[in-house]
Order: C-alpha cells, then structure tokens, then sequence
C-alpha cells in the first residue's frame, strides 16, 4: 500500500464533507428555440453558487454576472436586439451551457382559463389547420398548470418549441391563430408564453399585494397568506381523512345499502326530497350545495302511456360533472366519467311502464362544479312518439351526513383560491420581455360581474407593475355567447353584465377588446371557432401594440342616445366603413329593446340610417332606455363593412343579477 493512501482517503473524506459547488443552470423561459423581444432591454437570468461569477455571450459580445443571495440568482440584461436570428447565447460559469436557435422578434404571454387553454386539435377545422402549421418561426412555451402558496422563481415543462404540423395541436387555439396573423403581416418570430388553467377565477391570477386591497378579497388574502406547509402535504392529509371517514359508517353512501341502488327503487318514498331546477351546476340551484363536492343523487318522474311503455327509448341527461350511474325504474341503463360528454343511454324494451316512471342518477362531483349541466334541450327522454324534455324541477339527497365529512383545505381545488396561480405560473415570468398580453377569462366570474368591475382592472394594473411598464398593451376576448336565453322576451343576463364589466376596462390605456359574442355556442362554453377570435385579437394588436392607427380593430361601439318623443337614435364611435345588417332575416335590427320608465324591456323595431340606428316599440311610446344584444346568447346583426359586431351595450345602470335589484 503507497504511503499517499492514507492522505488520499483524508482527503476525499474532507471533500466529501463540503457541500458539491452547483452547476449554472438557466430559467425555463431560457433555452432552445426561445424568442427575445425585439426592440427592448433583453433580461436572462438563472442560478449558481452564491458569489459565483457567471458571463453570458450574446452576438459578440459578453455580459457578466454575480449570482448572489441563498439561492444563488444571477441576470443579466442584454441591450435591444432587432428582429432577427437564429443565434447562439452561451452561459459560463463553473460549467458551460449554449443556448441554440435563438430568434428575436415578438412575444406574447397569452393567459386565461379554458377558452384559452383550448386546443388548435379541438379547434375548427383542426385537421387542415394542423397540416397546414408550417411556421418554424412561431414558438410557443407554455407553463404547466401550477398552484403555490408562496411566489415561485421557476417551472417545469418541456420549453420552448417551434410550431409545425407535429407540435401545433397543444398549442393554444387562440394563441396560435393570433400568433399566425401578426408573424404573416409583419414577417417577424413570434414567441408565445401560455399560462392557461380551465375553470378559473379573475382572482387567482392577481398577486397577494394586489388583492389584498380589494375589500371582497382582503380576509380571504390574509388567510392563505397565513397558511403553512405546501399545497401538496394539505391536500395529501385531506384526502387520507377522506379515505377513512369513506371507510367509517359516517361515510357510507346511504343509497347503496347492500352495494344495492336502494334509491333508485322506483317505489322509494322521495316525498321529503328537496326541489332543484336542472340543467344546473348544484352550488347555484340549492343553497345547501352551495360550497358542496362528493356524492348527490337525483330523481325526475315522468308518466307515459301504455304505447310509449311498450317501446325502447332514448334517455338524455346533457352533460354531468364529474361522474354518473343512472338507473330507469331500478335498472342500470348506463353511467359515464367526465364532465363535458353528454349523457345519451338506452332504455330497452320492459324498463318502462304505463303511468308513473322514475329516472334516478348518482352524481359523483369531484371539485369544482357539480351535477347535471348544459343545454336543456340535452335534458330529455324520448320515446317511439315523442320527446318528453326532463329540463325544470328535479329532487335531491344527499346520501350521508355532509358536515361528517372532512372539509376540503381549497373548495373547489387550489385553482380556485385568490393568488396562487399567480404565484405558480404568473411570478415565474417576470421580467422576461414582452410586447403584450392576451386574455380570455371571465366566464368563471360570471356571476360576479359587479365584482369583476374592480377585480379586472386591478389584474391588468397587478401585472403592469409586476414588468414595469404603465402602458403594456394588455388585448382580452370579450365573451362568447353561452346558453339559451332564459325568456322570448328581453331579461337580464349574469353574462351580459359580465361582458360590460369587460367592456369598462377599455378605460385603462392601451387596452383593447375582442367581441367574440357572435361566434359563441349555446350548448358549449367552448365554441370551437378560435379562428375569428384570435384574428380580432390581432386587430386589436395591430391598433395597440404596433401602432397602425387607422386600422378598424372592432365594430362599431355605442356612443350617444338621443330620444325624440316615442323615437330613440343611436350614434356610434369607430363605425368602420359604414353600419351593416348582417342576416336580418327582413329590413330591420334585431337584437334591440327598449324600456321606459317602468323599466320593463320590449323588443324594439331598428333600421340603419347613415351612420346612426333609428328605434321604436309601440308598446313604449315614452322611451327612456336601450339594451343591445343583452343576454346570454342573443341576436345580433349590427355590424360595420369589415364584419366585425358591435359590442353589447344598454343605456341605463339599473340593478341586474350580479348587483340585486331595487
């Protein structure tokens, strides 16, 4: 044995005692195939060791670095870049790490919930569009779905990549189909950053320091800004208690007695049930629900004749969330996972009888919202002669004692909670350089539109302040039509009022809005037309964000009422190239109501004159108000010659929905 073997091993244990030096790693938004911002001061940052010097090598010149604090972060800004590229960033420290294919050009973060989120593989025409996706130039980096107590520094995924038909069909739907627009008109890379979570709240998106001084939202900050530990151990205990009070007898399914249906027994006494009107999310139709997730079971008779007994039938239940088991007189006839498929089974022959019938379905919510929702058209039981339409008052139990069950640490799930998204996908971004921001959110709020008056604002400021920058152009998509109107006559309308608090937010400078009321579906919160709205939301871009004044960006938008004894006349700002009627379906509007000082709306009769629109109802002979396109999903013809709509609006403030009435 060499005598140098005893200092060797002192050595390496001594070496091994010391803490390993870490290799310069790079943030996510930080690697191949990434897009800079042209035209602006380029921050690029990452992590070493504490004291470490670090130097990043950008078109023949090097930028130094000292990675400082516990964490050891470093940036570096490099000087505004013109578009152009491919280039090469190489990063040294303790080790060495280059960064190819590096294009300069535009980058958008494009954010929201579901619309947002949808993909150009369930979008219109999706085949043709992902075969025809052959723009290398076009990238997209988009943040995984993340909740997180405390602001994160980074996040996972898979990076940058560029569009092609093998890529294109995760890429956002909206985001794309803007990204297409502007990279064709002005011939320059685009780089997409999606941060995108179905089914979320305006309020998850905004920072602690910003909510906090919303009053709505001040308590609820306070108390998630107190909470310990990590989503993940909260979340992990919860569902450990749920498991064993499932297991308890407090926990039993009092409808499954046996593992039979006892509740589907058609000669079960339901009597003392409770009433609920469906289609439906529960936590809206039944105040007892109203915070509610887990098990609720439903039944609905209906009485056929003997004819209509003897035959099969087809049983339509819309669409469920999360999951169903649906029984026809006691028998199984199906049950389906999954909240957006809608419900069609079979009844065989022999399931039904003369008279009395009864259907009953186990509804099984997971989070978020609950039971039997979408179209009531969907909503149905139809026979050898007729459809009988299942939609109105239904019976409801729960199956256990609800407040035996363990409560949820984030009703509803941690997207749901003020802050966090922001903290896991929003704050991670920051201060990567942008051109602007894209926006499709709302229709989780859309009960809450008086709220959303502040709460939006308050977002597009959040984020401002978070890049610096007062006036970063910050383009939304106003909502789509949803859901069938709740009357042949004029009503009020939770999403219209929604729309207008949208609207109102065009106050904040530059800002702009993309009407997308037109292309909507009644039966499904995701029209599949992405298309005209990413295409909208580039006229806005163009107008906003690269200056092109004249360019007619929306349709034409209300400006003044003039009333003239039973006669009402509108004129409009930014009419484009003249007002249009747009499948009138005869010489007059549609889509128009007027109201006097009883404030009930009728439809109103209007035709184009010139640039200004001319109403009257006979059954208003003293008008004093005029609501336009105001509802869920309504009529609308008015357009300008370059076939944009106009946006809804009304003329009074009177109380709706989201604000109470007088």
């Amino acid at each position: 044995m060499s005598s140098r073997t005893p200092l060797l091993v002192v050595l390496a244990a001594l070496a091994a005692s010391l803490p390993a030096a870490s290799a310069v790693r790079l943030a996510r938004l930080v690697g191949d195939h990434m897009v800079l911002q042209r035209g602006q001061p380029l921050p690029v940052w990452g992590w070493a060791d504490a004291g470490e010097a670090v130097t990043v090598s950008w078109r023949g010149r090097t930028y130094a670095a000292t990675a400082s604090g516990p964490a050891g972060r470093w940036t570096v800004t490099l000087p505004a870049t013109p578009a152009g590229g491919p280039y090469e960033l190489t990063v040294r420290g303790r080790n060495q790490l280059t960064v190819r294919d590096v294009l300069v050009g535009d980058v958008w973060l494009a954010a929201g919930q579901s619309n947002m989120e949808w993909p150009v593989a369930d979008a219109l025409n999706a085949p043709a569009e992902i075969a025809g996706a052959v723009f290398p130039r076009i990238r997209r980096l988009d943040v995984p779905n993340e909740a997180a107590l405390t602001p994160q520094t980074d996040f996972g995924g898979v990076g940058w990549q560029p569009c092609s038909p093998g890529t294109v069909g995760g890429f956002s739907a909206v985001a794309y189909f803007f990204a297409r627009e502007l990279h064709q008109r002005y011939q320059v890379p685009i780089g997409l950053i999606t941060a995108e979570w179905g089914g979320t709240p305006a309020e998850s998106w905004i920072s602690a320091q910003t909510l906090r001084q919303l009053p709505d939202f001040a308590d609820r900050v306070g108390a998630v800004q107190a909470l310990t530990g990590s989503i993940a151990d909260r979340q992990a205990d919860y569902e450990a208690r749920t498991q064993a009070w499932q297991a308890s007898p407090a926990g039993q399914d009092q409808g499954l007695a046996g593992g039979q249906a006892r509740w589907a027994d058609p000669a079960l006494d339901a009597g003392s049930w409770p009433p609920m009107t469906l289609p439906g999310y529960w936590e809206s139709q039944a105040e007892a629900l109203r915070t509610f997730d887990g098990t609720v079971w439903l039944r609905r008779e209906v009485t056929l004749t003997a004819a209509e007994a003897a035959q099969p039938a087809t049983l339509g239940l819309a669409r469920i969330d999360d999951q169903d088991s649906t029984w026809v007189n006691g028998v199984a006839v199906g049950g389906t996972r999954g909240y957006l498929p809608n419900r069609r089974y079979a009844v065989p022959a022999g399931v039904l009888r003369p008279g009395r019938n009864v259907v009953t379905v186990r509804v099984v919510d997971t989070g978020g919202g609950g039971g039997i929702w979408g179209s009531a058209a969907d909503l149905f039981l139809t026979t050898a002669s007729r459809t009988l339409p299942l939609a109105g008052p239904w019976q409801y139990r729960v199956p256990y004692d609800a407040a035996s069950r363990p409560l949820a640490p984030f009703p509803g799930g941690p997207s749901q909670v003020p802050t966090l998204l922001f903290n896991g996908q929003i704050y991670p971004l920051v201060p990567y350089a942008l051109k602007g921001v894209i926006w499709y959110q709302g229709e989780s709020n859309a009960d809450r539109a008086a709220q959303y008056r502040a709460l939006f604002p308050a977002l597009i400021r959040d984020w401002r302040a978070r890049w610096q920058r007062p006036a970063l152009p910050f383009l939304f998509v106003q909502l789509a039509g949803y859901l069938p109107p709740a009357t042949a006559e004029p009503a009020e309308s939770s999403w219209a009022e929604l729309r207008e608090a949208q609207q109102l937010a065009l106050a904040l400078p530059a800002t702009g809005m993309a009407t997308a009321i037109d292309v909507g579906d009644s039966t499904d919160i995701h029209p599949r037309d992405k298309q005209t709205v990413g295409r909208r939301l580039a006229l806005q871009a163009r107008r906003v964000a690269y200056g092109e004044a004249a360019v007619v960006a929306s349709g034409p938008v209300f400006e003044r009422l003039t009333i003239s004894g039973s006669t009402v006349r509108l004129t409009f700002s930014n009419p484009g190239h003249d007002l249009v009627l747009r499948d009138a379906g005869g010489p007059y509007l549609k889509g128009f109501a007027l109201a006097g000082a009883d404030r009930r709306f009728v439809w109103a009769r209007g035709e184009v004159q010139g640039r200004s629109i001319v109403l009257r109802s006979p059954e208003v002979p003293r008008p004093v108000a005029v609501r336009y396109a105001w509802g869920n999903l309504p009529f609308l013809n008015l357009y300008n010659r370059e076939g944009l709509p106009a946006p809804p609006f009304r003329t009074d403030q009177w109380p709706g929905l989201t604000t109470g009435r007088p």
